[in-house]
């Protein structure tokens, strides 16, 4: 399977990426190795994550404090966004 970061989960990634680094620019470069262990892991097996929160999602926990969301479309898995666990997921709108 192929699988696409999506610009949403891409932004999350560096963002991810800028908040470790300004402290440990090695931690965040380890995490980042984590993202991308994840991502090659649902391209051989794809339902490897649980079911999501939203529905036709899946979801991945590369690190303790980190969730992967994606679907699967065809021969695609999708990654939608890379959301810390202590945050609100999916965000409530009011």
């Amino acid at each position: 399977m192929r699988v696409v970061w999506t610009p949403e989960a891409h932004q999350d990634r560096e963002q991810v990426w800028d908040y470790i680094a300004t402290n440990n620019p090695a931690a965040a470069s380890g995490m980042d190795k984590l993202f991308s262990d994840a991502a090659a892991q649902l391209a051989g097996f794809p339902k490897i994550g649980r079911t999501g929160k939203i529905v036709g999602t899946r979801e991945l926990i590369p690190y303790e404090n980190y969730r992967v969301v994606y679907e699967i479309e065809d021969e695609t898995v999708w990654i939608l966004a890379l959301i810390h666990t202590a945050r609100r997921w999916p965000a409530v709108r009011g």
